[in-house]
């Protein structure tokens, strides 16, 4: 079964600063602020949620299909895709526009600054669920906001079972729009940040909103997640990773493994295990792409961390 997966791809910068920026910022000087950063290092990442997720679910074994939109820049992440064998089929080119991409510098506190330019992802809406044949389970991702309401809209229409992951587009929406989403997908997923803004947005709880859907998924880092079906909650534990290097892309890293579970029909709490595993095998490697594992690997671990077989 192929899961089509809309959302975005990108390029992430990251630039360090060997310093501290209060060291550099003056807080009476902010409305003259002219500040520049000597960064000596520097790397591209190749992310975006529609990238990441189809990255690890590729890996597990899954049959990904990406819907996006890039521009004119895209060439070295298209070279990337062609040998992870991920079909571009549906990744739809934007003449005289970037890659969205995000400019993030960090200093030794850890502290950042980030530019997000979402470029080609705000044409988004040009790609269509009904271009697109042999779909069994989709998944909205953060995306264009055009593009976001119309997929979730054209899945629903065309009857195909779907995860609404707001992620980082969830402000971009009001209480209205929300539910709308909610009320069309069969499946929620957010972290616990965002679970506490959907209910603030719609005025209803957790438990209430799991009643629109057949699960409703709310991660909570290191301490695991909860999947609330119907109302009720199964509690997920976190696996302890090898290190803890870089959370970006964890929560896709994630999602991969629910449309995983979601596909060959694995209970929740199998599932939710499954998709656990996957987001602490990312967060071992830096960037959202450069974890690797086969399936043997994910059978091993996770028999070692919940003392049985995933399949």
């Amino acid at each position: 079964m192929r899961t089509l997966i809309c959302g975005s791809i990108a390029y992430d910068t990251i630039m360090v600063f060997g310093g501290h920026f209060k060291d550099h910022i003056l807080p009476d000087q902010i409305h003259i602020l002219n500040v520049a950063f000597l960064v000596p290092d520097m790397r591209r990442e190749f992310g975006g949620c529609a990238g990441n997720i189809a990255y690890s679910l590729k890996m597990l074994g899954g049959d990904p299909l990406i819907m996006a939109t890039v521009g004119d820049d895209y060439q070295p992440y298209a070279y990337r895709m062609d040998k992870l064998r991920l079909s571009q089929a549906h990744v739809r080119h934007v003449p005289d526009s970037f890659t969205a991409q995000a400019f993030i510098t960090t200093d030794l506190d850890d502290n950042q600054i980030t530019a997000f330019h979402p470029g080609a992802m705000n044409f988004s809406h040009l790609n269509h669920i009904a271009d697109v044949r042999d779909v069994g389970l989709g998944i909205v991702a953060p995306d264009g906001r055009e593009g976001m309401q119309q997929h979730a809209r054209e899945f629903h229409e065309a009857g195909i079972p779907f995860i609404f992951d707001p992620g980082q587009g969830l402000p971009m929406f009001n209480g209205e729009e929300l539910l709308d989403f909610i009320n069309r997908a069969d499946y929620v997923a957010a972290n616990d940040y965002e679970a506490k803004l959907l209910q603030e947005r719609t005025g209803k709880s957790i438990e209430e909103l799991s009643r629109l859907v057949k699960a409703l998924v709310v991660t909570e880092g290191a301490k695991g997640s909860q999947v609330f079906v119907n109302g009720k909650a199964e509690t997920i534990p976190s696996v302890k990773p090898a290190q803890v290097v870089d959370p970006t892309g964890c929560g896709d890293a994630y999602r991969a493994g629910l449309l995983y579970g979601i596909t060959n029909h694995l209970d929740w709490p199998t599932t939710g295990r499954l998709a656990s595993l996957l987001g602490s095998i990312k967060i071992a490697q830096r960037g959202a792409q450069n974890h690797q594992f086969t399936r043997e690997d994910i059978s091993q671990r996770f028999r070692e961390a919940f003392g049985r077989a995933p399949w």
